[in-house]
């Protein structure tokens, strides 16, 4: 007959093992460990050290390896540097060459000009050129800003035309008093001292008027040479002279016109002789 205590010895015996074999085998070797061990802060603070220390190496031999290619660096600044002083001084030296090759071009041209004759064909190609300096009867045109230049308004015809101030003489004012003159009979014309030749430009940049590239500054005084009683009255009748009496009315914009017995025009500082050859075409048989 079985004890009665029989039924209670599996409770008994995993009541008394309550752990197996490996978890008491990992339990008992992890407090080894820590018992042999370094504490883990200890192990943290070692690693930052460590890592410090290999940092500073790197800067360390970066540092070293800068100072080496530092005059090898400097070297190759002076040497470009040095390079781009002596092209600089050679670009220098051409443009003052082609300066002087211009100017010299210029005089050779005004010197021809002169030797074709002072009257007749090569004296009237020297005229229109303005390779000369001319005087003779003419006419004095001065055109200025109105006193009190202002901006235009709304619905203004001269500021939808790209005026931003209605008081101010602009590029295209010059242009058509300048062909108007020329329209007018004028043989030769200037502004401000400036000969004017065939291949003259009048410009604005920004606020200023440009001729042939050279500001102009108000107010605009234009020489004409003609036939000065009949040069102003024909101007004045055209539609250019009344186009200018209209922005005198209008906008304020001064203007002032007389006879003169004799205006004075330099020659121009720079001519360009272009000669028209005729086209021949060869007729097919």
């Amino acid at each position: 007959m079985s004890r009665p205590d029989a039924s209670m010895s599996l409770l008994t015996n995993v009541m008394d093992h309550s752990l197996d074999d490996g978890y008491a085998e990992a339990a008992t070797r992890k407090r080894a460990e820590g018992a042999g061990g370094l504490p883990r802060t200890v192990r943290a603070k070692l690693g930052l050290a460590v890592g410090l220390v290999l940092a500073a190496l790197v800067v360390t031999v970066g540092a070293a390896q800068a100072r080496v290619a530092a005059p090898v660096v400097a070297k190759e600044r002076e040497e470009l540097i040095d390079r781009i002083d002596s092209e600089t001084d050679a670009a220098d030296e051409l443009e003052s060459t082609v300066d002087r090759l211009r100017e010299d071009v210029s005089a050779r041209q005004q010197e021809a000009l002169k030797e074709s004759g002072g009257s007749g064909q090569g004296g009237l190609v020297g005229i229109l050129s303005g390779a000369v300096a001319v005087h003779g009867p003419g006419v004095k045109l001065v055109v200025d800003d109105a006193k009190e230049a202002s901006s235009g308004g709304d619905g203004n015809p001269r500021e939808t035309a790209g005026f931003s101030d209605t008081g101010r003489v602009r590029d295209r004012d010059m242009q058509r008093v300048v062909n108007g003159l020329w329209a007018s009979g004028a043989e030769a014309v200037s502004i401000n001292g400036q000969r004017l030749t065939a291949l003259s430009a009048i410009r604005a940049a920004g606020e200023a008027i440009l001729v042939d590239n050279k500001p102009l500054v108000p107010p605009y005084t234009v020489l004409a040479v003609g036939d000065g009683k009949n040069l102003s009255t024909t101007f004045q009748n055209s539609a250019d002279g009344l186009y200018l009496n209209a922005l005198q009315e209008n906008y304020g914009i001064r203007t002032a016109i007389s006879v003169v017995d004799d205006v004075r025009l330099p020659a121009a500082p720079s001519v360009i002789v272009r000669t028209a050859q005729p086209r021949t075409e060869k007729g097919t048989s």
